[in-house]
């Protein structure tokens, strides 16, 4: 897999993709702690880190492939402190939106509905809608959950999204299974493309991942981390 990593600018970032494949920009909404940077990580290098500077707001792309069929997917992993303010940069980029709760926190479950209001006002007007996924992180703390499976079910039906559980801790195929469901329903009602703008293009090739200069570091943030937790015996 190859990977280009560009600098969030506003709702105009757009890479331009080599031999013309199609696009799907893909954001990923939800409070601080939610594990939007975890669940990023995990799509595009199949790793799991812990530990992110919650202040770092980056685009990322990478070329896949989905039901047999190339696409760029451009992933902006968003960096809101306090709910969805001054969202006009993304709302008009995105092809489809994950809206991120973890399920060990009631907070950040009630943080993600304030994202579900302002992305559905959004398009409401739209035809097609922007699709929208609801997505419950962090199964891995299943024996701390403060979340039902059916909460979360019944707040998807409410604003009429998809709704998934994973953990970006354990398993990547899951993660996929998340983004590839954006970009199904992103070509079927009809992505959005902004104007674009080329950022630096790297080959993951005999190169580390996340050590390049042109990527900037994660660092600890003030809040504890979250540590993938052995599996619970029953």
């Amino acid at each position: 897999m190859s990977l280009m990593f560009g600098k969030a600018r506003s709702c105009n970032f757009s890479a331009i993709p080599e031999g013309g494949q199609p696009e799907v920009n893909v954001v990923i909404l939800g409070v601080k702690g939610s594990g939007k940077s975890a669940l990023t990580v995990k799509f595009l290098t199949k790793r799991f880190i812990s530990e992110y500077d919650p202040n770092l707001e980056d685009t990322y792309s990478s070329e896949d492939m989905v039901d047999q069929q190339p696409v760029v997917v451009k992933v902006m992993d968003t960096a809101d402190q306090d709910g969805p303010v001054n969202c006009e940069r993304y709302l008009s980029w995105a092809s489809a939106f994950l809206v991120v709760y973890s399920i060990d926190n009631r907070r950040s479950f009630e943080g993600c509905q304030q994202y579900l209001e302002a992305v559905s006002v959004h398009t409401k007007a739209l035809q097609p809608k922007t699709p929208i996924i609801l997505l419950g992180n962090k199964l891995d703390m299943e024996r701390y959950r403060q979340v039902s499976k059916s909460d979360g079910s019944a707040l998807a039906t409410r604003f009429g999204c998809l709704f998934f559980e994973v953990s970006a801790c354990l398993d990547f195929l899951s993660v996929q299974r998340v983004f590839h469901e954006a970009v199904r329903e992103a070509r079927q009602l009809g992505g959005k493309r902004s104007p674009p703008l080329r950022p630096l293009y790297i080959s993951e090739d005999n190169k580390p991942l996340f050590s390049l200069a042109t990527v900037p570091p994660f660092t600890t943030p003030a809040t504890k981390s979250s540590q993938c937790p052995p599996p619970p015996s029953w």
